[in-house]
């Protein structure tokens, strides 16, 4: 088994505590019989049956955001005591933590986010971490002005090939690609008090902020401010998912293995074990490699990943790209988070222009490094076998870098970073997620799954409330009886 220290740069070789699985079984709860329940079981019935003294094995599936900060709280947790309760972390990359959403995503911590239950203990814990944790400096945390801007995009010319990659940033898919919003506007009016509010709006007709100059002001038809002041905040979102995990660690009794999860073993309602394919260079038989990791308690937080280990759930993978651009060092990047909406003219062909035109609506993340993140639409490929086969379309990742250049000057003339993808775990069942409690059939297990775009923005409000059920029996930091799995398996 490999494990990897806090800086994710050594690996060693250990192993783990052998379970018994003769008489075991695999856990897969498809039938719907567990659809019964309308209303969550009771909140304490997580640690019914087990003695206050009894040694906790938790095993988290997942080495994302959700994961990583989970294994954060339970080990900051009031009753945990490392001689008592072992956490083990189970992640698939064989690149270390936070290789999918968790670690290419823009980072965006917004008291407008969703749902709001979620969020109003997710804000608070974020500007809680960051005070206690050295934030700033470790993680990237900062208060960010957040708008809507809709303008023009210039086409320029580019070694002969005039607009080339303006198009739609799904061209790379082929016929059969679909674009997916991201949503992560949605509910925003509902959070804004209009009162409070008026005056954001009638700041439209000044234009842009006096500081945002990153941004073609001669290009700018409208900027409306999204929210309140120290309303949206900003972390980076690979920074802040290691460094929970290396504040857990630094508390003892949390490993991090490296490994594929393969399935939950059960006996008669109670889970005992993850079964898992430690990670190895020479192929092997699966069969002959599978180990068992015992547990009392199974945390699955696999992101899109997760209805792999329990069928029913009601989750997909939405793909998006990504880039990161480093401007000239001369110039000012305000800490600014856009939205956007471009108009860009049609492309030539055989030096004639299209008529139709084309709008883009890229996301624009400015960092406190000077770095610029920036993200496209998602789309609907296929969930790979694991976070490390992940499929990068550099067309894709053109679209964006072009689109964002079309309105800014400093975006254009900068160097491209990382051209990279991901996948969103989406609860497909209406109304959304995500999906966070104790499995019903399968004491012991909790899912804390389907966060969509807003999983680095509430991540500390999901762990908080799992480290509170595993720990103390039951949810106290919010009312989230209307995220619980009963009402989605």
């Amino acid at each position: 088994m490999k494990l990897y220290t806090t800086t994710f740069n050594e690996r060693d070789t250990t192993s783990v505590r052998p379970a018994s699985p003769a008489r075991s079984s695999i856990f897969s709860p498809s039938s719907k019989s567990h659809r019964r329940h309308l209303c969550p079981p009771p909140t304490n019935s997580i640690r019914r049956g087990m003695s206050q003294l009894e040694p906790y094995e938790i095993v988290i599936i997942g080495g994302g955001i959700i994961g990583c900060t989970t294994a954060y709280y339970l080990s900051h947790h009031p009753s945990f005591i490392p001689t008592q309760t072992h956490i083990t972390l189970l992640e698939a990359s064989t690149h270390g933590p936070a290789q999918g959403a968790s670690g290419k995503a823009g980072g965006l911590v917004a008291r407008w986010a969703y749902p709001k239950a979620l969020v109003d203990v997710s804000f608070d814990e974020h500007v809680r971490l960051a005070r206690e944790h050295g934030g700033e400096e470790r993680w990237g945390w900062r208060y960010v002005g957040c708008g809507s801007w809709t303008g023009r995009g210039v086409i320029q010319t580019d070694q002969g090939n005039e607009g080339k990659g303006y198009g739609d940033a799904l061209g790379a898919l082929g016929k059969k690609g679909k674009r997916r919003s991201l949503e992560k506007t949605l509910g925003l009016e509902e959070h804004l008090d209009p009162k409070r509010s008026a005056p954001l709006r009638r700041k439209k007709k000044t234009g842009l902020p006096d500081d945002l100059l990153w941004v073609s002001e001669d290009l700018t038809d409208s900027y409306e401010p999204m929210a309140g002041p120290e309303e949206t905040a900003q972390v980076h979102p690979y920074q802040f998912t290691t460094s929970m995990l290396a504040l857990a660690q630094s508390r003892g009794g949390v490993d991090y293995v490296q490994g594929k999860a393969t399935g939950i073993v059960q006996v008669d309602g109670k889970v005992t074990g993850v079964e898992y394919l430690p990670g190895l260079e020479s192929p092997i038989s699966e069969i002959a490699l599978k180990k068992t990791i015992p547990a009392t308690h199974i945390i699955l937080a696999a992101g899109a990943w997760s209805s792999t280990l329990l069928s029913n759930l009601p989750i997909t993978g939405t793909r998006a790209h990504s880039i990161t651009i480093r401007p000239p060092p001369d110039a000012p990047i305000a800490p600014y988070v856009l939205f956007t909406t471009i108009t860009l003219p049609s492309p030539t062909t055989h030096g004639q222009r299209g008529k139709r035109t084309i709008i883009a609506d890229p996301e624009i993340y400015a960092r406190p490094d000077g770095e610029v993140y920036a993200c496209g639409p998602g789309d609907d490929a296929p969930l790979p076998d694991t976070v490390d086969d992940v499929v990068v379309h550099e067309e894709a990742c053109e679209s964006v870098y072009r689109h964002v250049g079309a309105i800014s000057r400093e975006l254009r003339e900068g160097t491209v970073g990382k051209r990279q993808a991901c996948f969103l775990p989406t609860v497909t069942t209406e109304g959304g997620g995500p999906i966070v409690g104790e499995v019903e059939g399968a004491r012991g297990l909790v899912v804390a799954v389907g966060h969509t775009c807003w999983g680095i923005c509430n991540a500390p409000g999901t762990a908080r409330a799992i480290s509170e059920l595993v720990m103390g029996g039951e949810i106290t930091c919010a009312d989230l009886k209307t995220l619980h799995p009963s009402l989605f398996l």
